[in-house]
């Protein structure tokens, strides 16, 4: 019997009991929608960047109040670390506004987004062509 054969005889036998439920895994709508793919890579590069800025921050309290030789070079490294976890944070930020302008914003009342209006544009160049009875390839834009 495989794996999947398996889950459905204990989905099955779960519903059998008579507990009134479905299955033994049901995805539940989040409120939020997930974020994209790039803004997720970001905010996970940050989040890895700032817990090794904190560890160095920690090794060079540590060895510091310890007297340690490690004081230095790791205080060193905690401040480049610093500006590099600044950076990857205003890097979160970028793409997400990247994002979010490249392909608009869920509608929300809220939202900034707005339709597109080229389609308004058209509409109107090809209804005001009709109206005068001249091609739109010889209007007086063209010239």
């Amino acid at each position: 019997m495989s794996v999947v054969q398996e889950g459905e005889a204990l989905d099955r036998a779960f519903v059998n009991q008579g507990q009134g439920r479905g299955t033994l895994w049901e995805e539940e709508r989040v409120g939020r929608q997930r974020m994209a793919d790039p803004v997720r890579r970001s905010a996970v590069r940050a989040f890895l960047i700032g817990a090794v800025t904190l560890i160095e921050v920690n090794v060079a309290v540590l060895g510091t109040l310890g007297g340690s030789w490690i004081a230095a070079p790791a205080t060193l490294a905690a401040v480049v670390s610093t500006i590099v976890a600044t950076w990857a944070v205003l890097d979160v930020w970028v793409t997400r506004q990247v994002h979010v302008q490249r392909h608009g914003v869920v509608s929300t009342p809220s939202s900034a987004a707005r339709p597109a209006r080229g389609h308004l544009g058209l509409a109107r160049r090809s209804h005001e062509g009709r109206a005068t009875g001249s091609p739109q390839h010889l209007s007086s834009r063209a010239a």
